[in-house]
């Protein structure tokens, strides 16, 4: 049988500027057009009590001008090009892209370039990007019972993980946020030490790498990020919480301690994972939604993660059901594969799925890029893509089985149950 990785070449290149910049070019001549992405090794993660959800503004702000580009120009010019650009925060990174015609590669460079050495943080920016991410907030936290459940489930499934604030940040915090705890942190987390470049598409390695060191390499390099540290004790007993809030429908969401990302069990949780929640005949939807028809959804979550996560569940009731009974049917499906309830063809089936979603993923240019960035993040090195597409493929029914024992213990577990109360 053909490893997971087999017919996967990413012919990349890889070079270290002298400020510690990091660049990754890989060549994709099939259409005029190619992907800047920037990954800063900053999330949420890297907040603190008083600052949290600086990192997601900063997503916002990175937008708002430099000093030789006055704010919406970078917007702008990138749309002139017949481009786009977006970002991403998360708890352990940052991201930013554009996608552009392959002739505005320098362009790009000099914007680039122009907002990592002087970012324009005014007090004006400052006050503009709050407001907008405190209503990002209002409409995908306070006003989603998804987004409440989830703020809800990781405030109390960890007491000492950073990983325990949102990464939109609680809103006093928000608040609090000033223009000097900006300048501190883009001076810190936002140099080119603490970055990843990755290039893909319509350009040519030597001269990408020389137009880099043209417009970057002259940037200085800041001392190094203080480390992030997980103290999380272990659990030692289940959590429950119980919310109220205007709803239609009854819901749970639970969590156990998981794998991150370098653990040994994490490609065996991933296989789960596949099994448990990819397509109309994964084990949530036919039990719950088909099988017994007591929920109306029925997922599960697991993300890579520098430090140990949560592997995730989320059951909606449908009218009528006891939300009781959804939870408890959820926990019987996670407890009979951990008893062993899995097959060569079920394992066989998720493997061929994770493979299928990285082949879409390497489809386009973008996805390229944030492949080999996520990687070189969370490993230091973009090639162990090869290596963990190799281990999810040596996945056998009894790996799964003992991730699921581990993980899936009552006593690690957190429940959020949502009640609804009527619309005001």
């Amino acid at each position: 049988m053909p490893s997971a990785a087999a017919g996967l070449s990413l012919d990349v290149e890889r070079r270290v500027l002298a400020n510690g910049l990091t660049v990754l070019v890989m060549e994709n001549h099939a259409a005029p057009t190619f992907c800047y992405m920037t990954c800063f090794r900053v999330g949420s993660r890297n907040e603190r009590p008083g600052i949290t959800g600086i990192s997601h503004l900063f997503e916002h702000m990175m937008f708002n001008g430099s000093s030789r580009y006055a704010p919406k120009v970078f917007d702008r010019l990138i749309e002139s090009s017949g481009g786009y650009s977006n970002g991403s925060t998360w708890y352990d990174t940052t991201n930013y892209y554009e996608e552009v015609s392959s002739d505005s590669l320098e362009k790009i460079l000099d914007l680039e370039s122009d907002r990592m050495r002087s970012l324009l943080l005014t007090p004006e920016n400052l006050e503009q990007e709050r407001s907008i991410v405190k209503e990002e907030r209002r409409l995908r936290t306070d006003n989603s019972t998804e987004g409440t459940m989830f703020e809800l489930l990781m405030a109390n499934a960890f007491i000492a993980s950073p990983y325990r604030w949102p990464v939109v940040g609680w809103e006093p915090d928000l608040n609090n946020i000033s223009l000097e705890d900006c300048r501190d942190y883009f001076r810190t987390y936002y140099a080119p030490n603490n970055a990843i470049v990755a290039i893909v598409g319509d350009v040519e390695t030597d001269a990408t790498f020389a137009l880099m060191e043209k417009h970057f390499g002259d940037i200085p390099a800041q001392p190094p990020p203080r480390a992030v540290i997980d103290a999380e004790p272990p659990q030692r007993g289940e959590k429950r919480v119980v919310h109220r809030m205007a709803a239609e429908l009854p819901a749970v969401m639970f969590g156990f301690k998981a794998a991150s990302f370098s653990h040994e069990d994490f490609p065996a949780l991933d296989v789960v994972r596949c099994i448990l929640t990819e397509g109309d005949s994964s084990r949530l939807y036919r039990t719950l939604i088909y099988g017994s028809r007591i929920a109306a959804e029925a997922n599960a979550f697991f993300r890579p993660a520098l430090d140990p996560t949560l592997f995730i569940v989320y059951a909606q009731a449908k009218e009528g059901v006891e939300v009781g009974a959804v939870e408890r049917s959820a926990h019987e499906v996670l407890e009979r594969m951990a008893a062993g309830q899995l097959t060569d063809i079920d394992v066989a089936k998720a493997r061929n799925q994770i493979r299928a979603e990285t082949i879409r993923d390497l489809k386009d240019n973008s996805g390229r890029a944030e492949l080999i960035a996520s990687y070189e993040r969370m490993t230091g090195d973009w090639r162990s893509f090869f290596s963990m597409m190799e281990k999810i493929d040596a996945v056998t029914p009894p790996d799964a089985v003992r991730a699921c024992a581990r993980c899936f213990e009552p006593d690690r577990r957190t429940v959020v149950t949502l009640i609804p109360e009527p619309t005001p």
